[in-house]
């Protein structure tokens, strides 16, 4: 049941989004830079050195007017468009902010995507600049040079990114800055005073390894209506006290929503260049909030339960207690917004100094806030044990269409099972098949360069198909029960949802990926990567001797061993819904190594595999 707080809020969102209005982003910065001046803004690790230096809301602001005018020096039109192709760095966020303040359009590009994938999202969008980051990125780019008539620029951000012989047309991140510095501020000042809520803010690309990828068109107006209806929705944000650790990939739409949130609010971001090295980043930045995928939190889950497990009889079984009393205290009263008991409170208490309060600090979390989750399924039972002990998860729902954010964890009364509910000024129906349908100022413009896409997505009346079944229950929490376009259904007749066992599976301390498939085949079979360095313990524990990765995952004993693991977790599945046989994989799936792409010759060799097992018999 909506309640009066939201009717509210929904009434002030649309009455705002619907006025004519300043961009929120454009203005943002400066605003920020007047009110906190050398206060820290963002914080990254030097390439070099590796030492986390800081950058202030003034240093922010005039290197994003420096780069404006670089951008408008290399002859940046009204919703021209500049990609920006790199892992995790400050300059994305300049970027972004230097392409608005010329009405540009910002193009981020996934760091590992192949060369073809570049190069398709370039010559779709007709980039002019082009941002790299690493050595790998660098390369590419020059070779995209010869297959991107629109690119005219390359500009390298990591000084350590050795340049060709031949290279004739990249400039470095500095010298681009310098270069615009003899361009008259005004003209870009010009330009910025006349943006509009209804201009393209960026362009992200949905994946391709389905099909031809598709440019979301996301418009400054579908972001004004997100930041507003975020800070409606999380009014405890402190510009203060939060520092945000940002991980995952910018060119989502997830971190890059999130961080523009915190931005809008003054909370510190901090920027983790190496996904490898996120563990270490959070432990030395110790995050009040960051948003994450689900196998973050799955690792922690399995890394804190494989340790107890290995502890002593006594540490088990004071470790349970505690589990257990955070779990009362968080389900039966926090949730659902009721006083806690002076006694359970006390215990509870006990408990957090003595073992919770430990957990969080090796993990990195010295004083937790709040941890979005989103973009695939999180398991109950982690979800409750992590907020048992202190770690306020919050688990979302969105698509890069919907500018990130359709629904999440209201503070009280969430439920298990759920992925919330919609946030203010969004609407959610259930359609036929059971799918979500979503409708507000959120919702992108459409497809770039595909009006036949964008009518198969948007309906006559706005709702945006999201692809995903659902449900909502008697009190307005939406239930997402598979993807649509992932649901099969096998020879026998039988419709398997692959997430369930994917989410399952995905909590296995051996499991680092898994995909489940059997359209069309006589039963379900899985693509497993497993832990690499969780196999090598094993090994070293059981002795089995190995060469290599491949040799490791092809053993005889490692294959059993997961198997074991595998059927613990669907022991009470139906029969036609377990994984009959999978094939262990010696590396991840990546965009950059193309095994998305060959998932018809993985296919075949799993069930070419099946049969000669049932001949051998």
């Amino acid at each position: 049941m909506t309640t009066i707080k939201e009717i509210l809020s929904n009434f002030v969102l649309l009455i705002n989004n619907k006025r004519t209005m300043v961009n929120e982003l454009v203005e943002l910065i400066n605003k920020q830079s007047k009110r906190f001046g050398d206060r820290e803004a963002l914080r990254f690790r030097d390439y070099k050195t590796q030492e986390w230096f800081s950058i202030s809301w003034n240093q922010f602001k005039t290197n994003i007017e420096r780069e404006a005018k670089s951008l408008y020096k290399a002859g940046l039109e009204v919703e021209g468009k500049v990609a920006i192709f790199t892992q995790n760095c400050p300059e994305i966020l300049t970027t972004h902010f230097a392409a608005y303040y010329n009405r540009g359009v910002a193009v981020p590009i996934y760091a590992t995507s192949s060369k073809s994938e570049a190069a398709y999202i370039i010559n779709d969008a007709q980039t002019i600049v082009l941002f790299v980051g690493d050595q790998r990125q660098y390369d590419v780019a020059m070779e995209l040079l010869d297959e991107c008539p629109s690119l005219k620029y390359v500009v390298t951000l990591n000084p350590l990114v050795e340049k060709k012989a031949d290279d004739k047309t990249s400039i470095t991140w500095e010298e681009f800055l310098a270069w615009g510095d003899d361009v008259d501020i005004a003209l870009v000042n010009q330009r910025k005073d006349n943006a509009l809520p209804s201009d393209l803010m960026c362009l992200i690309y949905t994946s391709g390894t389905t099909g031809v990828p598709k440019g979301v068109m996301l418009t400054h107006s579908n972001f004004n209506a997100c930041i507003l209806a975020h800070n409606m929705r999380i009014p405890s944000l402190n510009e203060d006290t939060d520092v945000s650790l940002s991980f995952l990939p910018m060119s989502h739409i997830f971190e890059l929503g999130w961080s523009m949130v915190c931005l809008s609010n003054g909370i510190r971001v901090v920027i983790n260049h190496n996904p490898k090295d996120i563990q270490k980043a959070v432990k030395e930045i110790q995050p009040t909030c960051m948003c994450s995928v689900p196998r973050f939190w799955e690792k922690v889950y399995t890394a804190i339960t494989d340790n107890i497990a290995n502890a002593s009889p006594v540490v088990r079984m004071l470790f349970n207690r505690a589990v257990a009393v955070g779990k009362k205290r968080e389900m039966k009263y926090l949730r659902t917004g009721k006083k806690v008991p002076m006694l359970l409170e006390k215990q509870y208490q006990y408990f957090d100094k003595k073992v919770f309060s430990r957990l969080r600090s090796a993990i990195g979390i010295e004083q937790p806030h709040l941890y979005p989750t989103a973009g695939a399924m999180l398991s109950d039972n982690i979800t409750e044990f992590l907020r048992a002990i202190g770690i306020p998860i919050v688990i979302g729902y969105g698509l890069s269409e919907t500018n990130a954010t359709v629904t999440f964890y209201p503070d009280t009364n969430w439920e298990l099972g759920t992925i919330g509910t919609p946030i203010p000024g969004v609407k959610v129906k259930i359609g036929p098949q059971n799918e979500i349908l979503a409708k507000g100022p959120t919702i992108m413009k459409g497809y770039y360069n595909k009006p036949e896409e964008t009518a198969k997505a948007i309906d006559e009346d706005g709702w945006f198909h999201t692809g995903d079944c659902g449900a909502i229950n008697e009190n307005g929490q939406l239930i997402i029960t598979e993807r649509l376009k992932d649901l099969f259904k096998t020879s026998n007749g039988k419709y398997i949802a692959p997430q369930v066992l994917e989410t399952r599976l995905g909590q296995d301390l051996f499991v680092e990926q898994a995909v489940v498939i059997g359209d069309g085949k006589k039963f379900v079979s899985a693509l497993i990567v497993p832990s690499v360095d969780a196999l090598k313990a094993y090994a070293k524990k059981k002795k089995i001797a190995y060469t290599d990765n491949a040799d490791l995952v092809n053993n005889k004993e490692i294959h059993k061993m997961m198997e074991q693991r595998i059927n613990e977790w669907q022991k009470d599945l139906a029969s036609y819904e377990q994984i009959k046989h999978f094939i262990l994989m010696p590396r991840p799936f990546t965009m950059e190594t193309g095994e998305l792409k060959r998932y018809a010759k993985l296919i075949d060799a799993v069930y070419a595999a099946a049969e000669k097992q049932q001949k051998n018999k």
